[in-house]
């Protein structure tokens, strides 16, 4: 009997070792995840808010300009990259297995916004009092530079610290919806 009752023990203590093992391993790829949504919405947010000084739906402001550049700089490119690590891909998250299956792509799209990103905050950095017409985007200029998905070949483009502000905002924008569209999935 006392075998027996050992045993049991024995394997209700491995059983119990074994949930608690699987729920750490578990544990890391949430938190990850976790911290993945709260950057996407800060990312969102940033965009938000210059969107909306362009927009003239909120009103200009250098700091608030120069803040949310700098949110969108440090969020793109090898930080981006970094936030989807193998594991943490498929359900519960939004970030589809393809990116696994297409790290290339995914690598090359996250380092472009990481450019578009970089130059917007050099631009934030010398951001004026108000917006001027330099700042906005005018005619003449390449709509098709943001995406490298659906890219013409030998397609030439811009350097982008030579775009306006406004501009640079849309190409990120461009970037977001392109990669969102091949690499996300809804979760309900």
């Amino acid at each position: 009997m006392r075998t027996g009752t050992v045993s049991a023990a024995a394997m209700l203590a491995l059983a119990s070792s074994l949930v608690v093992a699987s729920s750490l391993t578990a544990a890391p790829s949430e938190a990850i995840v976790t911290a993945r949504q709260a950057s996407m919405k800060e990312m969102a947010a940033a965009a938000k808010t210059v969107a909306e000084m362009f927009d003239g739906k909120r009103a200009y402001d250098a700091a608030g300009f120069k803040a949310a550049a700098a949110t969108l700089s440090a969020r793109t490119g090898p930080a981006l990259i970094a936030e989807f690590p193998e594991g943490t891909l498929g359900a519960p998250s939004g970030a589809k297995l393809e990116i696994g299956q297409g790290r290339p792509e995914f690598d090359a799209l996250g380092r472009h916004i990481g450019r578009l990103a970089a130059a917007l905050a050099a631009k934030a950095e010398k951001a004026p009092a108000e917006i001027g017409d330099d700042m906005r985007m005018g005619a003449g200029l390449p709509m098709d530079g943001g995406s490298l998905l659906g890219k013409r070949p030998n397609a030439t483009e811009t350097d982008p610290a030579k775009l306006p502000a406004e501009h640079l905002l849309h190409l990120i924008l461009q970037d977001c919806s392109s990669c969102h569209s091949k690499f996300r999935q809804k979760v309900e």
